[in-house]
């Protein structure tokens, strides 16, 4: 008999493509548009949230879901600063409510919501706010520690952008090396 496939529905935070000359946003472009590519499986359920800006996670969906049509939008009318609170301080509101039912939800730079059946993947880009806070804004600074709590909380695997980011996030958050992969950018 032949095998059978679960197919499964991830949810993948797609909200830091709206700051398109940023590397986290090339990032990610080129990671889901990759990823929704090659794997024809699986269902994926894109979430962004922007005040201004959800006309890009639409043109986004759109080229998308041209391609592979077991691709899913949901965009919220809130600012970055709104699910910071929400998520990272109080750690409310699972994404699930937002999504539906999902197996895995790939969080990304900014936020971590909390999960209720789904597992958690979570990329860390560098640990420059951990190894040097004096370069970075201090708000910003305070994000990146609450975000990498929640993380810890949630996650089951964590991808590094390099072998020196991995080493960085063994050493200072003393996560697992069994949590930890490099998934390198690559061009898409």
């Amino acid at each position: 008999m032949g095998e059978t496939l679960i197919r499964m529905r991830i949810g993948i935070d797609i909200s830091q493509i709206v700051y398109d000359g940023t590397g986290v946003g090339r990032y990610m472009k080129g990671m889901v548009r990759t990823l929704v590519r090659l794997d024809k499986a699986n269902d994926y359920i894109l979430f962004g949230s922007s005040l201004r800006q959800r006309h890009k996670f639409h043109s986004f969906y759109k080229e998308l879901s041209e391609k592979n049509k077991r691709v899913k939008l949901v965009a919220l009318p809130f600012p970055p600063i709104i699910l910071e609170i929400i998520w990272n301080r109080l750690h409310i509101l699972p994404i699930e409510w937002f999504t539906g039912a999902i197996d895995v939800f790939w969080s990304s730079d900014w936020t971590q919501p909390p999960l209720v059946h789904a597992k958690g993947i979570t990329t860390i880009h560098d640990m420059t706010p951990f190894l040097d806070p004096d370069s970075s804004d201090s708000k910003i600074v305070a994000v990146h520690k609450r975000r990498i709590k929640r993380a810890q909380e949630e996650c089951s695997a964590f991808l590094c952008d390099s072998l020196a980011t991995m080493r960085d996030v063994r050493t200072l958050l003393r996560i697992d090396s069994k949590k930890l992969f490099v998934v390198y950018p690559g061009l898409t």
